[in-house]
């Protein structure tokens, strides 16, 4: 975990003034950590921003008498790339034992309730949209810190929160009180400075902070909760999940939605979108879960639907075990034709960017067939849909749902659009380094060149030798207690079972072969069924594919390049003619062959929680990449 450390006589003779050269120096200073630690590159207006709020928090602190207090300035939350503005470290003032306070500063100088709403706030000056109210942010960075770093005797008092809203006075964020504060979390402002003072100095002693800093630093962070066990708690234990920053902001506004819609008659029509879009692991099927599980306990008619078998399926084995009404909860998109219009409440489209031109297949009744297009449906069925979305995760041909898709067929019909960007990173050990390397491996960043994988404490990046070597590996990290999967891109035939009902052995590199997952809802021997391959034990005997791997995470990912991808010239590119996958063969230009090659690799190289290897069939491709990972390939951007 990492944050740029500091005690405030320390960040206050840095920066005498926010203005000027020694706010400059502030900013850059903190900059260059975030830049070598986290691989972000902060703004000017940031820049600026930390100089004018650090620095009053750091006099506020002086005037407390807590000179020495640590400050933990851009705390990277455990597990994932959100940042948290403050955290105070120091000693409780009644007990001698660590302390820490969670701030988040604000410098807003008004804002008010969006809609009368006490979760939402509108901010004067800010763009015109609704954003979570900070009371709810902080204390959502709380409970997620809570969950994930080790107090000593697990002592959930040893951290609190506040909201610092400097610029504002009470008269012009009134309305924000109205969200019940606590012990664990307060609001302060301009109007209330010297309260906030008389609460460091209650919470802290006159104590140097900096062995409670480097404790809470170097605190192991505990394992993430995975999808599964997520869905689990929320359906049948009604455990709530801790949702963060975006996260939480997209689950308030469809809570809002669903409150304004059905206080609405049902010839108003009341109907609002909501469309929340975020890389692999930055927690979009988290907040369709927390939704589910909130919304049937209110007793409202919520579905959740995908364009994924293997997804869906294992939905309904986790979270229903034992309950086929929980089960039922979980639909596929190509379920609603027909359907009565505003017959559900909430619609939860997660993996939304697999929402097809039509529902039509082959096997769907003479007197449903219609041309009527899947997003419309899908937009119909529900008083709030919700579509949860990775625009560079469509790796099928056919596959349309993009936020402009959406948009369009929303304007169209008159409804109104709320769009939510997560930023965060959960997958990967929180290593949005990995994220970026991955997409400027494949060309989907811009045009920037692939660049030298140069390490991240969060994350690791191998290159295997061999397929004997990736299997190996993998191997060993189940026999350690980790979960494990190997995937490949579809460059080899998927035969039926043999005659005696076993797996044939397609994936053929040299002299080492193994079987693709099963094909269809059967197991075969030890295989579990296609769509239980990545969760239930057995799976790691076979190679999974695209669409078996799409929407699911494992601790180690090991991932065979096929011949569909190779280097040339220092970047990647495709062949078309080197893919089996049937469904790149016809109506498919070579300009989305090429998309959808480079995003199912995408997808392929992103299901690992805690490290990647990687093995390249064609010898080029493998010695590009053990440069890049190991460091001494000579011709890449970035170096």
């Amino acid at each position: 975990m990492t944050a740029f450390r500091c005690s405030a006589k320390s960040l206050a003779a840095l920066a005498p003034s926010a203005e000027g050269p020694a706010g400059e120096r502030l900013g850059l200073a903190i900059a260059e950590h975030l830049r070598v630690t986290s691989r972000v590159n902060p703004s000017a207006a940031e820049r600026r921003s930390w100089a004018r709020s650090l620095l009053l928090l750091a006099r506020d602190l002086l005037e407390a008498g807590l000179d020495d207090v640590e400050m933990l300035v851009e705390y990277q939350l455990p597990l994932t790339s959100k940042r948290v503005d403050v955290v105070l470290a120091g000693v409780n003032r009644r007990t001698g034992e660590d302390a820490y306070v969670v701030v988040e500063l604000k410098q807003w100088g008004k804002a008010v309730l969006f809609e009368d709403d006490p979760q939402l706030v509108m901010v004067n000056g800010a763009p015109l949209k609704p954003m979570l109210h900070p009371l709810l942010q902080v204390r959502g960075y709380c409970e997620y810190i809570t969950d994930f770093v080790g107090f000593p005797g697990n002592d959930r008092d040893a951290l609190h929160g506040v909201v610092y809203l400097h610029n504002a006075s009470d008269s012009d964020i009134k309305g924000l009180y109205e969200l019940a504060q606590d012990e664990q979390t307060r609001l302060f402002s301009a109007t209330t400075r010297k309260d906030f003072i008389e609460y460091l100095r209650d919470r802290f002693a006159p104590a140097p902070g900096g062995g409670a800093g480097r404790r809470f630093l170097a605190s192991d962070a505990r394992p993430s909760k995975q999808l599964f066990d997520l869905a689990a708690s929320e359906l049948r234990e009604l455990e709530q999940y801790v949702l963060l920053a975006e996260q939480r902001l997209g689950y308030e506004l469809v809570m809002h939605s669903v409150d304004e819609a059905l206080g609405k008659t049902f010839t108003e029509n009341k109907k609002t979108i909501i469309i929340v879009t975020g890389g692999p692991g930055s927690g979009k099927s988290a907040i369709g879960l927390s939704l589910l599980g909130e919304l049937s306990r209110q007793g409202r008619s919520v579905l959740h639907a995908t364009g994924s078998r293997s997804f869906t399926e294992s939905l309904r084995r986790v979270v229903g075990k034992g309950s086929s009404s929980v089960k039922s909860l979980f639909k596929y998109n190509n379920s609603f034709v027909g359907t009565e219009q505003n017959g559900i409440d909430v619609l939860i489209c997660d993996e939304a960017h697999r929402i097809r031109e039509t529902s039509m297949n082959r096997y769907t009744p003479a007197r449903l067939r219609t041309d009527r297009a899947q997003i419309d449906e899908l937009i119909d069925v529900a008083r709030v849909p919700v579509f949860l979305l990775d625009e560079h995760q469509a790796v099928r041909p056919g596959e349309i749902g993009t936020v402009e898709e959406i948009r369009n067929h929303a304007i169209f019909k008159g409804v109104h659009v709320h769009l939510v960007r997560l930023d965060a990173q959960f997958r990967h050990g929180g290593s949005r380094k990995y994220e970026t390397w991955v997409s400027r491996l494949l060309g989907l960043d811009g045009g920037n060149a692939p660049e030298l994988w140069t390490g991240d404490d969060r994350f690791t990046v191998q290159a295997a030798r061999s397929p004997y070597e990736l299997e190996g590996l993998l191997r060993g990290k189940l026999d350690d207690g980790c979960s494990a999967r190997m995937t490949a891109g579809f460059c080899w035939p998927w035969s039926d079972p043999g005659s005696d009902e076993t797996l044939v052995p397609d994936v053929v590199i040299g002299e080492w072969a193994r079987p693709w997952n099963v094909k269809g809802d059967r197991a075969v021997g030890n295989a579990p069924a296609s769509a239980l391959w990545a969760t239930m034990d057995g799976g790691f005997e076979q190679v999974g594919c695209v669409y078996t791997a799409q929407g699911f995470e494992y601790d180690w990912n090991g991932v065979i390049i096929g011949p569909d991808l190779v280097a040339r010239n220092g970047r990647l590119v495709t062949v078309r003619r080197a893919s089996r996958d049937p469904a790149m063969t016809r109506g498919v230009t070579d300009a989305q062959a090429d998309r959808l090659i480079r995003n199912t690799y995408k997808v392929l190289l992103t299901r690992g929680m805690v490290g990647t290897a990687i093995y390249a069939v064609d010898p080029e491709t493998q010695r590009f990449l053990t440069g890049l990972i190991e460091g001494h390939h000579p011709r890449v951007g970035g170096v």
